[in-house]
C-alpha cells in the first residue's frame, strides 16, 4: 500500500478536529481556523509568520497551504490550537476555497481578506470575486449544517448580528453581514500613504463601506512593527479568542483601524462623487453604487487571472534534478514535434 501524502494526512486531521468539536451546545472548542485570502503577493504569508513568531523569509504560496499555532492557556491546561489556511494565486484558484470550509469546521472559522493597497485598480475585483465565492460556499455549508443542527446555525447568525451597533438601527436594513467573522486588511500602507489625497479618500471611504456592509473589521498595515503588532492582536483574537480591541481610527491620513460594529453609514458618508455626476449613476443597491463610484476613478484591469499562477514545474523551490532533466527532454521533444508538424502542414498546403 502506498504511504499517505501530506495533503491526505492534513485533510484527515481537519476532519478529525472538526468531529471532536462541540455539537452546538454553546461550548467552544480549543481549536479555531483562520483562512487567509486576498491579493496575489499582498503579504498574507508575512502576516501569518508574524502572528506565529516565525523568523523566516516568506515563500510564494502556490495554491492552498496550511500551518498551525499553539497557545498555552495556563498550567496543566491543554493548549489552544489555531489552524491557518492560505489561498494563493489571488482570484485564480477560487475552487480551493471549499477545501478548508466544511460543516465540521464552520462554527470556529474566520476569514481574513488581505487587499494590496498599492494596486487600487485590482482592489475591487479581487475583493468582490473572493468574497462572493467564499460567501457562496459558506452559505451552502450553513444550509447543510442547518439540516443537522439548526441551533448551531441560529447561534452563528445571532453572534454576527450582535456585533452591529444598536444605536444605528437604520443600518441593519442596508447591510448584509458576512455569515462568519471577517477581517479586511489593507496591506502595503507604506506605499499607499504617498498616494494623492483624493485617491486615498476614495479608497478609505470605499473600504469602510465594504467592511461595514459585511460586518467586518478593517485595518491597514505595512512592514511597520507597530502596525504588525496591531494586526497580530486582531488575528490572535480570531485564532485564540483573545479580547478584541475597541480602538478606532478613521482618519484617511493615518492607517485605518475599525473594529466590526463600531462604524456606521452616517459616519462613513455618501460615496465621494461630484453632485452633478450623482444623478448619472444608476444602481440597484448601495454596494453597486459604491462600486460604480470606485471603478470610475480606478477602472479594473482586464487581466486573465489564470496567467498570474506561477508554473510549479519551473518554481525553484520545488526543484528536483532528475525530474527537471526529464522535463527539459520532454519539452525539447514537444518543440521538435511542433516544428515537424508545422513543416508537414506547409508541405500539404503546397502539394494541394
Amino acid at each position: 500500500m502506498p504511504s499517505e501524502t501530506l495533503w491526505e494526512i492534513a485533510t484527515a486531521e481537519v476532519e478529525k478536529w472538526g468531529s471532536n468539536g462541540s455539537e452546538g451546545n454553546g461550548v467552544e472548542t480549543g481549536e479555531k481556523s483562520v483562512f487567509f485570502i486576498g491579493s496575489k503577493n499582498g503579504g498574507k504569508t508575512t502576516i501569518i509568520l508574524r502572528c506565529l513568531d516565525r523568523d523566516e523569509p516568506p515563500k510564494p504560496t502556490l495554491a492552498l497551504e496550511y500551518t498551525y499555532g499553539r497557545r498555552a492557556k495556563g498550567h496543566n491546561i491543554p493548549k489552544d490550537i489555531a489552524h491557518f489556511w492560505e489561498l494563493g494565486g489571488g482570484t485564480s484558484l477560487l475552487d480551493l476555497i471549499s477545501v478548508p470550509i466544511t460543516s465540521d469546521t464552520l462554527r470556529t472559522f474566520s476569514i481574513v481578506l488581505v487587499l494590496d493597497l498599492s494596486k487600487p485598480n485590482d482592489l475591487w475585483p479581487t475583493m468582490e470575486n473572493l468574497l462572493q465565492a467564499t460567501k457562496l460556499h459558506v452559505d451552502k455549508v450553513m444550509m447543510k449544517l442547518g439540516k443537522k443542527n439548526a441551533k448551531a446555525v441560529s447561534e452563528m447568525r445571532q453572534k454576527i448580528w450582535s456585533n452591529m451597533q444598536k444605536d444605528h438601527p437604520q443600518d441593519c436594513e442596508l447591510i448584509d453581514p458576512f455569515p462568519i467573522p471577517l477581517v479586511i486588511i489593507g496591506s502595503k500602507y507604506d506605499i499607499f500613504q504617498d498616494f494623492d489625497s483624493e485617491k486615498r479618500k476614495v479608497i478609505c471611504k470605499t473600504l469602510r463601506f465594504v467592511a461595514h456592509y459585511y460586518g467586518a473589521s478593517l485595518m491597514f498595515t505595512s512592514k511597520s512593527e507597530a502596525l504588525l503588532l496591531k494586526i497580530r492582536g486582531v488575528i490572535n483574537q480570531l485564532a485564540f479568542g483573545i479580547d478584541k480591541s475597541k480602538s478606532t481610527c478613521v482618519d484617511q491620513n493615518k492607517p485605518l483601524f475599525v473594529t466590526a460594529g463600531l462604524d456606521s453609514l452616517s459616519q462613513i458618508g455618501s460615496p465621494p462623487v461630484p453632485d452633478n455626476d450623482f444623478g448619472k449613476l444608476h444602481a440597484h443597491s448601495p454596494m453597486e453604487l459604491w462600486k460604480k463610484v470606485y471603478e470610475k476613478l480606478f477602472p479594473p484591469k482586464s487581466i486573465n487571472t489564470l496567467k498570474d499562477v506561477k508554473d510549479p514545474a519551473r518554481d525553484p523551490q520545488y526543484a528536483e534534478s532528475e525530474v527537471d532533466e526529464m522535463r527539459i527532454q520532454k519539452d525539447q521533444e514537444l518543440e521538435q514535434y511542433k516544428r515537424s508538424s508545422s513543416k508537414s502542414w506547409k508541405q500539404i498546403e503546397l502539394d494541394s
